[in-house]
């Protein structure tokens, strides 16, 4: 099963999934997921790359950490686990993880990929967030039911159930403390993306009603460096739903930046 779970080693407090020698890439995964959301990824990349894929602080095998608040806590978080400067890959939160890291350490960045990112969510859309992240308890084990149906809608799939698995054995406190530090966070800040000086490449599904293709391509215009690729029939889970789409873009995307 490609949804299998891959041996860890520790990397600076985090653990991690290593595949593959060369050039460093990082993927960073989302809110309640872990490491193997990018098995598709990591067996293409690998290939070519050095692969680092690191279970969020709360997630996989990564231990909860006491006062992570902001998407930025979770970036100084990222930073002890990869050497030099790296290609970096996030999606969803990690894709905001990913955009703070290229914007406060550019020395470690030698180019960014968000997938299925936010940007500047409506208040209506922040409302809705932010009420589920607090009516999370950080104690019992959150109904998975929703995020399910807003990633697949009601389409039952192998890569539903593993989020499911998921979802049902993250930490509840690790999933509450990141659920609530995404959902207060509008995104990358304006300045902040006409200051980053390294290649982006924005990514989202064309079906995505929440990390939609206007933010996708807003961001990509705001970057000096920037293009948007918007995905045909593709929403939030992507990655695990269209890989050989997404592989073919991180590709040649690390071709250009790790040249």
């Amino acid at each position: 099963m490609i949804w299998t779970t891959r041996p860890r080693s520790e990397r600076s407090g985090l653990a991690a999934i290593e595949a593959g020698e060369g050039a460093q890439i990082v993927l960073l995964h989302g809110v309640g997921l872990r490491a193997e959301a990018w098995n598709r990824q990591i067996d293409a990349l690998s290939k070519r790359y050095h692969v680092t894929a690191p279970d969020m602080p709360g997630h996989g095998d990564s231990a909860v950490r006491p006062n992570l608040t902001r998407v930025s806590d979770y970036a100084d978080a990222v930073l002890g686990a990869f050497d030099g400067p790296a290609l970096i890959v996030g999606h969803s939160m990690g894709a905001m993880i990913a955009l703070d890291l290229a914007a406060r350490a550019p020395e470690r960045v030698r180019g960014v990929v968000a997938l299925n990112a936010i940007f500047e969510r409506s208040s209506t859309a922040a409302e809705a967030v932010q009420k589920r992240a607090a009516e999370l308890d950080g104690v019992t084990v959150a109904d998975p039911t929703g995020a399910l149906d807003r990633w697949f809608e009601d389409q039952g799939s192998d890569e539903r159930e593993a989020c499911c698995d998921w979802l049902c054995t993250v930490a509840p406190d690790g999933y509450k403390a990141a659920y609530s530090a995404f959902a207060h966070d509008l995104g990358p800040r304006r300045d902040a993306l006409a200051g980053l000086t390294c290649p982006a490449l924005f990514m989202t599904g064309a079906s995505e009603p929440n990390s939609t293709p206007a933010m996708s391509e807003a961001m990509a215009a705001l970057t000096p460096k920037g293009r948007a690729i918007i995905v045909p029939d593709a929403a939030h889970m992507m990655p695990m739903t269209h890989p050989e789409v997404v592989n073919a873009a991180l590709l040649d995307f690390a071709a250009e930046v790790l040249s």
